[in-house]
C-alpha cells in the first residue's frame, strides 16, 4: 500500500531548497568533488530536538558494551533559567518523564552516570554541577551499561536523555532523546516500546468456563487425540443425576463427547465411581486413572465402563505410569509398588519411612517420593527399586501437602508445600524457592516453551485475613524460574472443597485449571501484547526517490499497525493516513527532510511502538535527475540555419543545442545537462568569433559544469574563464529554477 505522509508548508519547502543550492556553492568553492558523498556508520553521532528546539546530540548510540561505556554528550539551544539532568533513562514515550535512570540523577555532584547542567550562577554551580555555555550549550560525558537499578536496557526502551532538574520535575520541556541499543541488539531491537504494558509481556485471560464435569478433581489433556479427560466427582445439590466418573471434552467447546461412570469394585461389578488421579495417557486415546478407594482402571472415549483391577491393602494416594506400557506405580501411603494393569499382581514393593505422593522421572531412572509430614523427600532409583537418597524439605515436619512434579526436559523437582513451590535440581539440591500469596496446588511443564505452570488456591476461611477467597496462575520459566506471565487471579478458586489441578497445551497457548468448589474446569487462552520483530532504520534518499519504510510484530490476537509521522523531531506525532500495512512507501520530498516515522501495533493487549527513525532527503542532481525530473530533453539547435535557431524547450536539457553563425541562441532551455553535463548558449562558435555570450546548461543540485562566457577562441574551444565565484552563483540560480519546475511536474502527488 502506498501512503504519502504530509509535508511541511510551502515557504519551508521553498528555504530548504534554497538552502540546499547554497550547500552546492559551498561545496564547489571548497573544492569538494561535486557529488561527493558522505557516509554514516554505527558510531556516528544521532542528533535530536527538543520541543523549545534544543539539539542534543550523542556520540554512540549503537553496539555498546553492555558492561558499560563513556558516551559524549552534547547539546545547545536549552534556557538558561532551567537546569537539566543528563543521563541513561528508561524511554515511557512522548510526554512521559523519561524514569528510572539508571544510576539515577546526580543530585551529589560525583555521578558518572550523570551529569547536572545549571543556568550561569545557579547556587548549585560548581562542586554540584556545571554551567552552560553560551547559547545553552554543554559538553559533558557520562558513563552507561546495559543493566541498573533493576532495570535491563535490554528488555526495555532506553534514550540517552536531557530532563529538568528536581526543582521543576514537571516540566516536559526539556525532555529531548535519543534511544541506543547495546552490543546484540540492532536499532529497534528490545521489542519496541511498550505504551502500556512491555512489549512482549505475555498474559492469560479467561475464554471459557466448562461446567460438564461434575466435580473436577483432575486433568489431562491426550497428546494424540487431543480430548480432554476429567477426573471427577458429584457435586451435590447441582444437578439431578450423580457426575461421578471419567468424563472426556471437547476442550474448544467444552461439550461432552463420552463420560464413563462405572468402574469394576473390590467383587469385580460395575459401579459408580470417582475418578481420583488420571496416571497417565494409553496409545491413540484413553488414560489410565485411579478410582477410589483402591481402584487401578483404564478407559476412553465412547467406552460404557472402564476396566479395571481392585488392590488389597490401603487406599491408593498417587498413581503414575510404570517402567514398562503394561504396568503402573503406585503408592499405598508409606509403600510403593509397581504392577500389572491386566492382573493387579505386584512385582515389585518398597516400603518407605512415610509419605503420600511421588513423581517419577522415567527418562533419568528415578521417582521421588515426599512425606510431608516428616518434612523428607526420598529419591527411589527405578531400577533397583530401592531408596538411594533422602533429602530435607525446608520449614520442617507438617507442611500442608500440595504436589509433586518433575519436569520431564531437566529433571528437576518441584515439591508445593503450603505457599511455598520448592525446586530442586536432578540431584536433590534446592535451587530455588517461589513464594506466593496462596496455597500451591498443582503444576505442570511445558517442554516446548521451557515453563512451567502453578496453580494456587486460596485458603476459603475468610476468618483469615489472609484469604480472599481468589486463587492464582503464576508462569516461571524452567531455567532462571523468572515470573513469565502476568500473574493471574483465579476469583473462587479456594481450597475448602478441594484441590485445583491443571493441564497445558503444548506451546502453552491454552491452559486449564479446576475449580472443585464451583464445579468448573477454567480455559484460558494466552496472550501477547505486540513484540516488533523487525523495525525501521533511519533512511537517506534523494528528492523523487521512491522510499520504503518496514515494520513487522508479533503478539496474539494478531497486533495492527499503523504508521505516524512527526513533524517538528519526535516531540507530537499524527497518523499517516491509510498507513495501516506493514510497509509505508512513498516519494520522498525535500520538505520532508527531518521529519521522523515510527510504526505503532496494537491488540487487545498492549501497544507498542518501533524507535522513531529519521527520513534524510537531499537535493536530487543534474545526472541523477536528467532526463526524469524535467520532461522531454532540449533537441539540437539547427545548424542549417544562417539565423540562428532554438534548441528544444525540454525541461531537461539534452546534449546542448548548437549555432554555427551569428545570433545568440540557447540549447535545451533548462538548467540540467542530461547526457552530459553542460549545455552550450550559441554566440558567435568557431572561426567567427563573435561577441556573443554563451552560457552553459546549469545543473541541479550543483554537479553540472559551467561553459564559457565570452567570444573568439575561447568560446570555440570551451576554456572556462569564469571566475569560481560567478559559477557558484550561476549554479544557485539554475538550481533554484530546476527545483521550480520539478515541483509543477510532482506536487500533484503529496
Amino acid at each position: 500500500m502506498t501512503s504519502t505522509p504530509g509535508t511541511a508548508p510551502g515557504g519551508q519547502s521553498r528555504l530548504r531548497r534554497r538552502a540546499g543550492t547554497a550547500a552546492v556553492a559551498a561545496l564547489l568553492l571548497a573544492g569538494i568533488p561535486v557529488g561527493a558523498a558522505v557516509s554514516a556508520d554505527a558510531g556516528t553521532p544521532k542528533t535530536a530536538t527538543g520541543p523549545q528546539g534544543q539539539k542534543l546530540t550523542v556520540s554512540a548510540t549503537t553496539g555498546l558494551d553492555p558492561a558499560g561505556q563513556k558516551v559524549r554528550v552534547q547539546g545547545e539551544g536549552y534556557g538558561l533559567t532551567t537546569g537539566i539532568y543528563v543521563a541513561l533513562c528508561k524511554d515511557n514515550g512522548d510526554n512521559r518523564v523519561p524514569s528510572p535512570c539508571l544510576g539515577g540523577a546526580d543530585m551529589s555532584g560525583g555521578s558518572k552516570t550523570s551529569q547536572w547542567i545549571v543556568p550561569p550562577g545557579d547556587p548549585y554551580e560548581g562542586d554540584l554541577a556545571q554551567a552552560f555555555g553560551p547559547g545553552g550549550t554543554f559538553d559533558v560525558e557520562i558513563e552507561i551499561a546495559q543493566k541498573g537499578d533493576g532495570l535491563d536496557c535490554a528488555e526495555v526502551a532506553c534514550s540517552v536523555v536531557t530532563r529538568a532538574d528536581h526543582r521543576a520535575a514537571g516540566d516536559r520541556t526539556q525532555d529531548v532523546r535519543i534511544p541506543v541499543a547495546f552490543a546484540g541488539q540492532d536499532p529497534g531491537d528490545g521489542g519496541g516500546e511498550g505504551v502500556d504494558v512491555p512489549a512482549g509481556t505475555i498474559s492469560y485471560k479467561s475464554a471459557a468456563e466448562f461446567t460438564t464435569a461434575g466435580k473436577p478433581l483432575d486433568l489431562l489433556l491426550h497428546p494424540d487425540s487431543k480430548k480432554l479427560y476429567v477426573g471427577a466427582d458429584n457435586l451435590p445439590d447441582t444437578a439431578d443425576v450423580d457426575e461421578r466418573g471419567l468424563h472426556v471434552l471437547n476442550p474448544e467447546t467444552g461439550t461432552s463427547e463420552s463420560w464413563i461412570s462405572q468402574a469394576p469394585g473390590s467383587t469385580g461389578a460395575l459401579r459408580a465411581s470417582a475418578a481420583a488421579r488420571i496416571a497417565g495417557p494409553l496409545p491413540g486415546d484413553g488414560v489410565v486413572y485411579n478410582y477410589p478407594l483402591r481402584g487401578v482402571g483404564s478407559a476412553k472415549s465412547g467406552d460404557e465402563a472402564a476396566s479395571g483391577v481392585w488392590l488389597a491393602g490401603p487406599t491408593i494416594t498417587d498413581i503414575a505410569p510404570g517402567t514398562t506400557p503394561d504396568t503402573v506405580l503406585v503408592a499405598q501411603g508409606a509403600t510403593l509398588s509397581e504392577i500389572e494393569r491386566a492382573t493387579g499382581t505386584a512385582t515389585r514393593t518398597l516400603t518407605l519411612p512415610g509419605g503420600t505422593q511421588f513423581a517419577a522421572d522415567p527418562e533419568r531412572g528415578a521417582l521421588w517420593y515426599t512425606d510431608f509430614a516428616a518434612g523428607k523427600m526420598h529419591r527411589v532409583d527405578l531400577t533397583s527399586f530401592t531408596v538411594s537418597g533422602s533429602f530435607d524439605l525446608p520449614g520442617g515436619p507438617g507442611g500442608m501437602a500440595g504436589f509433586t512434579e518433575t519436569d520431564p526436559a531437566t529433571g528437576a523437582v518441584w515439591v508445593g508445600v503450603d505457599r511455598s513451590v520448592l525446586v530442586f535440581d536432578a540431584a536433590g539440591t534446592l535451587v530455588k524457592t517461589l513464594v506466593g500469596k496462596d496455597l500451591a496446588r498443582d503444576a505442570a511443564f511445558d517442554t516446548a516453551s521451557g515453563r512451567a505452570y502453578v496453580v494456587r488456591q486460596d485458603g476459603g476461611d475468610l476468618s483469615d485475613p489472609a484469604n480472599d477467597n481468589n486463587g492464582t496462575l503464576t508462569v516461571y520459566g524452567t531455567e532462571d524460574f523468572a515470573v513469565a506471565a502476568k500473574v493471574l487471579s483465579l476469583p473462587g478458586n479456594h481450597s475448602q472443597a478441594g484441590a485445583a489441578s491443571l493441564a497445558v497445551e503444548p506451546g502453552g497457548t491454552t491452559v486449564f485449571v479446576t475449580s472443585p468448589a464451583e464445579g468448573k474446569i477454567t480455559k484460558l487462552v494466552r496472550q501477547v501484547s505486540p513484540l516488533v520483530t523487525r523495525a525501521p532504520a533511519d533512511l537517506t534518499a534523494k528528492e523523487g526517490e521512491e522510499v520504503a519504510l518496514t515494520a513487522e510484530a508479533e503478539g496474539a490476537p494478531e497486533p495492527t499497525v499503523r504508521w505516524q509521522v512527526s513533524t517538528d523531531g519526535a516531540q507530537t506525532w499524527k497518523d499517516v493516513e491509510g498507513a495501516t500495512e506493514s510497509a509505508l512507501t512513498f516519494t520522498a520530498r525535500t520538505a520532508q527532510d527531518g521529519y521522523r516515522y515510527r510504526a505503532e501495533f496494537r491488540n487487545d493487549v498492549g501497544t507498542t511502538r518501533t524507535a522513531a527513525v529519521t527520513l534524510t532527503v537531499t537535493a536530487a542532481t543534474g545526472g541523477d535527475t536528467g532526463g526524469d525530473v524535467g520532461g522531454d530533453t532540449g533537441g539540437n539547435g539547427d545548424a542549417s540555419n544562417g539565423v540562428g535557431s532554438t534548441g528544444g524547450d525540454g525541461a531537461t536539457g539534452g546534449e546542448g543545442g548548437t549555432q554555427t553563425s551569428g545570433g545568440s541562441t540557447n540549447g535545451g532551455s533548462d538548467s540540467t545537462g542530461g547526457s552530459g553535463y553542460t549545455g552550450t548558449s550559441g554566440g558567435s562558435s568557431g572561426t567567427v568569433g563573435g561577441s556573443g555570450s554563451t552560457v552553459g546548461g546549469g545543473v541541479a543540485g550543483g554537479t553540472g559544469t559551467a561553459a564559457t562566457s565570452g567570444g573568439g577562441s575561447l568560446a570555440a574551444t570551451g576554456a572556462t574563464v569564469m571566475s569560481v565565484t560567478l559559477a557558484a552563483a550561476g549554479l544557485v540560480g539554475a538550481g533554484v529554477l530546476v527545483h521550480r519546475r520539478a515541483r509543477r511536474r510532482t506536487e500533484g502527488a503529496l
